[in-house]
């Protein structure tokens, strides 16, 4: 039997318990129908149905706000060590059901086992490295002043809204949702439509490891129903979302009514910026992985490759080869490196581009074709002869496509990195220390790796600036955000008070 094979016996065993019973939204620790039905996931591999999955609508946002509403008194005031075994359990929990996970989040998804495989044991991480930091987590300052010692203390904000994306979904749902329990504050956690069966499974992980009722909650359904719902649910203090720069701006509309707090994880057109003075074999390797490796729907790809002239020639056909050796294939199949796009709405606007690349007077260098009929699968693609201007370099893709522009000067390459409304990422090669200094400092950028593909360390912060976001993941940038800050003044004596009215 071959590793495909197995896997897909083992998946269709998984599977079996979502085509009998559906996905149905989980609140207060029951499974509850959608109010409007019921909506079908397809895997997007061979576009078969998986199966049903409860729609839910504002009245089951409703039900859930109210039910994390509930719960949020007792979660909040539960000591923080009891907290904390019940993240570590979760974690454990993860790590038993990882394969499960990885398996179902690739049928689901068409992510490819390689990579989901390590994102189901992220995703443990997570919940392992915020349960460290429960007790810890409402610590504040002393800061004494002349008359008074003045403290500070974080207590949870409340019950909070997670609207997490389809590209990843379980690792970025334990992203924002393992701070958010940490912190106290109860969840409403609503997937995307198009990914929906990994968030079933952390609840029932979650619930399992102990985690009480109405503290964990999830409703499935569609960002103009569901979602728009939550936003603007009073009992709702905050929204974390991951998503499209455009959705986000809806968000923050949609929440000013009841002044949520927002935390908006947004799109990306990153640069990478290799010099002639790199090491080109690792920027090489760099390049590949950070734009073709999960299927390129990732909000921190690099989709911008801007290369220094004198070495583009030389750079850009090892590129097309290494391109054209990139294996596309079944999730499942372990030697797979590219696997289908989620949806027919995507995989449409990924191919959409082929088209516009020749028309802005692109090369397509590699790839820019559909592969069969059985399922939403593209060839890793390469557009070369681009400049700045191009739409292929101004707009977010969100696919195995890369657009190769060549620069002259450091400083042109600067011009180009931040001439783009987006700026979460940005990725530097160069071995010119000075000018690694220089260029990440003025580069408009959330997050800046120099010689280094994306490498994520919790404790430091995440996200993007202009279009790509507002606020940071990560340590303690995440209990910022689920806690409100609380000032406490003592006196330490009889200092004066100004005294109005008295004779």
């Amino acid at each position: 039997m071959t590793a495909l094979t197995d896997n897909i016996t083992k998946l269709n065993g998984f599977l079996k318990r979502f085509s009998e019973n559906g996905i149905q939204n989980r609140i207060a620790g029951q499974d509850v129908a959608g109010a409007g039905g019921v909506f079908q996931t397809h895997s997007p591999v061979d576009k078969s149905l998986i199966c049903d999955v409860a729609h839910g609508t504002a009245s089951d946002i409703d039900k859930a706000a109210n039910a994390a509403r509930d719960a949020f008194p007792a979660w909040r005031d539960m000591p923080a060590n009891e907290r904390r075994k019940i993240l570590i359990k979760v974690a454990e929990g993860i790590e038993a059901r990882a394969e499960e996970i990885a398996l179902c989040e690739c049928w689901d998804t068409g992510q490819t086992m390689r990579f989901m495989s390590k994102a189901a044991l992220r995703g443990a991480e997570n919940f392992r490295y915020f349960a460290d930091q429960v007790i810890s987590a409402r610590d504040g300052q002393h800061l004494k002043s002349p008359t008074l010692m003045n403290i500070t203390t974080r207590t949870p904000i409340g019950p909070v809204g997670v609207i997490t994306p389809w590209n990843t979904p379980f690792m970025l749902s334990t992203w924002k949702i393992a701070p958010a329990l940490a912190s106290g504050c109860t969840v409403v956690h609503k997937p995307a439509e198009a990914s929906p069966m990994t968030a079933r499974l952390l609840v029932e992980i979650a619930e399992e490891a102990g985690l009480p009722p109405g503290v964990l909650n999830t409703v499935n359904g569609f960002g103009e129903e569901a979602g728009k719902a939550l936003c603007e649910h009073p009992a709702i203090k905050a929204i974390a979302f991951v998503g499209e720069s455009r959705t986000g701006s809806l968000i923050t509309k949609q929440g000013a009514d009841t002044l949520k707090r927002n935390h908006l994880e947004l799109g990306g057109k990153n640069p990478v910026i290799v010099f002639e003075d790199a090491d080109l074999d690792r920027a090489l390797d760099a390049v590949i992985f950070m734009i073709y490796s999960i299927n390129g729907e990732r909000c921190t790809s690099s989709s911008r490759l801007l290369v220094q002239d004198s070495i583009r020639e030389d750079f850009e056909a090892k590129l097309v080869a290494r391109v054209n050796n990139i294996k596309v294939g079944h999730p499942l199949d372990p030697t797979s490196e590219i696997g289908p796009l989620v949806t027919e709405e995507h995989f449409n606007k990924v191919t959409s581009y082929f088209d516009i690349a020749k028309e802005d007077g692109a090369t397509i260098a590699a790839g820019g074709a559909a592969i069969g009929e059985a399922g939403y699968f593209v060839k890793p693609t390469l557009f070369t002869n681009a400049n700045n201007k191009m739409r292929i370099a101004q707009e977010e893709i969100f696919g195995p496509v890369l657009t190769s522009i060549p620069f002259t000067t450091e400083e042109e390459a600067l011009a180009m990195a931040n001439d783009t409304a987006y700026g979460l990422t940005g990725y530097v090669w160069t071995n010119d220390l000075t000018r690694a200094l220089r260029f990440s400092d003025q580069l408009e950028a959330g997050m800046i790796w120099v010689n280094s593909e994306n490498v994520r360390h919790l404790p430091t912060p995440f996200g993007g600036v202009k279009s790509s976001g507002i606020g940071r993941d990560g340590g303690d940038w995440s209990f910022e955000f689920y806690m409100e800050q609380k000032h406490i003044g003592f006196a330490m004596g009889n200092h004066k008070i100004t005294r109005l009215g008295a004779q």
